[in-house]
């Protein structure tokens, strides 16, 4: 069995269990699947770029990206329908729980100046949404071997009914949030827009 998995039976499904009270074990909150997504711009839709995308997925993931067509036309994004506008990978079980594990333990420790994730990357239906403005944080990238930088956006889905519980869930599996009160910093931008 997967560590990280093993934690999660062990260590966050009681706490879960304890918090919200629920009736059942198979009602307790957990991730489903983690889909990595990069958008591919118009300017830099070549073909260079395009395998350096699919290549970065690769050895992130380790399973091959799937690209992604406009399904219309758009002329203010100049895109035609049928254009690359992106790579995705959706990983699901043992996969997605070793990547998990990476990212909470190596990577995210890795990104520059990190003090934390932001309270609101859970939304309304307790999914987390990261986004990471370069791929060189990752361990399986090599600095030396890169010669263009791309974003990159993971999305964590989880069952979790609403925000409080999606947040309970990614703070008992060790993810690292800033420690700043979701409640405080609302109030401190509606008195900023009051004045």
């Amino acid at each position: 069995m997967n560590r990280f998995y093993q934690k999660y039976l062990t260590e966050v499904v009681p706490k879960l269990e304890a918090d919200f009270g629920y009736g059942n074990r198979f009602a307790v909150p957990k991730i489903t699947k983690v889909t990595l997504n990069v958008g591919i711009p118009s300017a830099k839709g070549d073909a260079k770029f395009l395998e350096l995308v699919e290549r970065t997925l690769n050895r992130i993931s380790g399973q091959k990206p799937v690209l992604t067509k406009a399904k219309q036309a758009i002329s203010s994004f100049k895109t035609r329908e049928g254009q690359i506008v992106g790579a995705k990978v959706t990983l699901r079980k043992e996969r997605m729980y070793e990547f998990i594990d990476k990212l909470i333990n190596l990577t995210l420790p890795a990104v520059r100046d990190f003090r934390g994730l932001n309270q609101r990357s859970v939304d309304s239906a307790g999914n987390l949404t990261l986004g990471f403005r370069e791929h060189l944080s990752f361990p399986e990238i090599n600095p030396d071997e890169v010669e263009n930088t791309h974003g990159l956006e993971i999305c964590l889905s989880s069952t979790a009914k609403n925000r409080k519980e999606g947040l309970a869930l990614f703070k008992y599996l060790g993810f690292p949030f800033a420690e700043k009160d979701l409640e405080k910093a609302k109030k401190v931008k509606t008195r900023k827009y009051n004045k």
